[in-house]
């Protein structure tokens, strides 16, 4: 894997609350290796609204009045790119890298890493 994006990590702190002793940065380009691919990433809130809508439009939407299924049609509306965003992203998970350096990010979203 490579890292896509400039990264950089937190503050390195010295026995004294507060007291900054550097910030680490790793460049984009640098390579490693994908030691373990973790679980999926939390959906958005807008996906998560947007499928509960939907569940709720397809069970119940033929029983609503009429005003009530317009707006329900219209919030569904308002959510759809972010569910087709989701839907052409797929499946996000987070990895843990080892880079060529002998750094190791844990956690990382796949999005900051391209394949080499």
């Amino acid at each position: 894997m490579r890292l896509a994006e400039d990264l950089g990590i937190g503050e390195a702190v010295a026995g004294e609350p507060g007291a900054v002793v550097g910030f680490l940065s790793l460049g984009a380009g640098i390579e490693g290796t994908v030691e373990r691919v973790d679980g999926e990433l939390p959906e958005s809130e807008e996906v998560r609204e947007y499928q509960r809508l939907k569940a709720l439009f397809e069970d119940y939407g033929h029983t609503m009045p009429a005003a009530s299924r317009e707006r329900l049609e219209s919030e569904l509306a308002t959510l759809e790119p972010e569910w087709a965003a989701h839907r052409e992203r797929g499946r996000r998970v987070t990895v843990r890298v080892r880079f060529d350096n002998g750094f190791v990010l844990d956690g990382a979203h796949q999005d900051i890493l391209t394949s080499l």
